[in-house]
């Protein structure tokens, strides 16, 4: 049961897919990322600020490398370009729970419905084929489009873990964190199933 929670797996939609994440990936991640007006904004709650090249192969690298965490290159079905990142991460098989999170799109993807269908994949994923009893997100008290995103899904808000995490400023982080549990997930599937493009 654990060796499949960890394993890496590709996950196909309608109009995106998700594969794993590869070190090799570096250079279109950077692309993706847009001019730097673009990645300033998509990067403004990430654990890293609009990187040059370096800084891109370290953000990679970093998230191929953390303990319990799989990340996936976002790619178009249509043409496989990658066009974000997203992760499992904190993934417990034994409390059959996990995070998603670490979750970034092009700007000129927003508010296209991919991101609603990124994350169907990762929650079908997550309840259907893992069994998972508990997916997390934690997002930064001050992104409150993060949040919405969140609430639309349907989870739930279970509070505010003060002081959770530093940001790249050094500044302290309070984190909002959401949960869907098992008996949500039908539910939050059909809505999911029949939402217009609203990601």
């Amino acid at each position: 049961m654990s060796a499949r929670w960890t394993a890496p797996v590709t996950l196909r939609g309608d109009r995106l897919v998700l594969t794993p994440l590869r070190l090799a990936d570096t250079a279109a991640f950077l692309a993706a990322l847009g001019s730097a007006e673009e990645a300033a904004e998509v990067t403004a709650h990430l654990s890293y600020r609009s990187p040059d090249l370096a800084g891109a192969r370290a953000a990679v690298a970093t998230l191929l490398t953390t303990p319990g965490q799989l990340p996936f290159a976002q790619r178009l079905a249509s043409s496989g370009e990658l066009v974000g990142t997203t992760s499992c991460y904190e993934v417990d098989p034994q409390r059959r729970s996990l995070a998603i999170g670490h979750t970034w799109l092009a700007r000129r993807h927003w508010r296209t419905g991919l991101n609603t269908e990124s994350k169907r994949l990762l929650l079908g994923h997550a309840f259907d084929t893992l069994g998972a009893e508990r997916v997390v997100w934690h997002t930064d008290i001050r992104n409150t489009r993060s949040q919405a995103a969140v609430e639309r899904l349907g989870a739930t808000r279970e509070g505010v873990l003060r002081h959770h995490r530093r940001r790249p400023d050094g500044s302290w982080r309070d984190t909002v964190q959401y949960a869907l549990v098992a008996t949500d997930w039908p539910a939050v599937r059909e809505r999911l199933l029949t939402a217009p493009g609203n990601g």
